[in-house]
């Protein structure tokens, strides 16, 4: 049975019992290096279970050609390589790996993931750049974006989509980062609670409902699993915010069983984010009400 609940409550209720512990104050440098360190364990574990469940013969038959094998493992040595390097620079303030759940079941879902969690990675580095103070970090963070960019275009040429799509990537905040993190994190060390972390909190989870390839002018589905999302007043607007890096672009949503349909607004291309908001001046952690979604989209 679904729940109707305002987006005040609903948005109270997703951050009651976050997997990361929050804690009091606000954005350090030293929590924003434990945020990149909580990523980059789960690409790193990603990694290292997809190489020990598939074999090179698997990953040729599913299509993908030597050296596709071997440089998905030099991946996965970047990856563990990151785990180190921030590790290292956080000393005993460094969270713990977590414990991680992955629907991946064959070398072309391990694929599909990749791209998606490479996608993400670089729009959670581009997305905390500017909370950075200290201007090492910074360039450290910076050296670490960049490659996984370059992760994140080989495995989608891999994929036969366009490893550049657009002239810019999007990013995304600390929040919209976790809320898809966390949904492959099972639980996490009791020791990473007294480590220095963000306030992160997961906002509910926003479903693509639309299977097959999508191109702007696309009407979509979007799914609220579980729950329906209502205006606290019962009449202001909810509005669909696709995330870029100049703005977001808002769509008007009609209300559908089991979510909402839209249409997919110029002006976006590749993996996007798209969140559900009542808030058409701005696109932040505070106004963010579902989501966000990933929609891959192909134009």
């Amino acid at each position: 049975m679904k729940s109707a609940i305002p987006l005040v409550t609903l948005a109270a209720i997703a951050a009651a019992s976050p997997v990361i512990k929050r804690q009091p104050g606000g954005v350090t440098d030293v929590g924003i290096l434990n945020y990149a360190l909580t990523f980059e364990h789960l690409e790193d574990k990603f990694y290292r279970e997809g190489l020990a469940n598939y074999t090179q013969a698997d990953f040729v038959q599913a299509g993908f050609a030597d050296p596709f094998y071997d440089n998905l493992k030099e991946i996965s040595y970047d990856e563990t390589t990151h785990v180190s390097f921030l590790r290292t620079a956080l000393s005993s303030a460094a969270v713990a790996e977590c414990t991680y759940s992955f629907p991946s079941t064959d070398p072309a879902s391990f694929v599909a993931l990749a791209s998606v969690l490479g996608g993400v990675g670089v729009s959670a580095y581009l997305g905390a750049a500017a909370s950075i103070a200290n201007k090492g970090y910074l360039t450290d963070a910076g050296s670490i974006l960049t490659v996984e960019a370059r992760h994140s275009s080989y495995i989608r040429a891999s994929l036969d989509e366009s490893p550049f799509p657009q002239p810019f990537d999007d990013p995304l905040t600390f929040d919209e980062v976790y809320t898809l993190a966390a949904s492959f994190i099972v639980s996490c060390p009791s020791s990473n609670n007294d480590k220095p972390q963000l306030p992160l909190k997961a906002f509910p989870f926003l479903a693509l409902g639309t299977k097959g390839s999508i191109k702007s002018g696309d009407t979509i589905t979007l799914l609220t699993p579980g729950y329906i999302l209502l205006p606290k007043d019962g009449k202001t607007p909810i509005y669909a915010a696709f995330i870029t890096v100049t703005g977001p672009i808002y769509v008007d949503v009609t209300t559908v069983q089991g979510g909402f349909e839209i249409e997919v607004p110029a002006g976006v291309n590749g993996q996007s984010y798209v969140v559900l908001t009542t808030c058409k001046e701005k696109v932040n952690d505070e106004t963010v009400a579902a989501g966000p979604a990933i929609v891959e989209i192909s134009n």
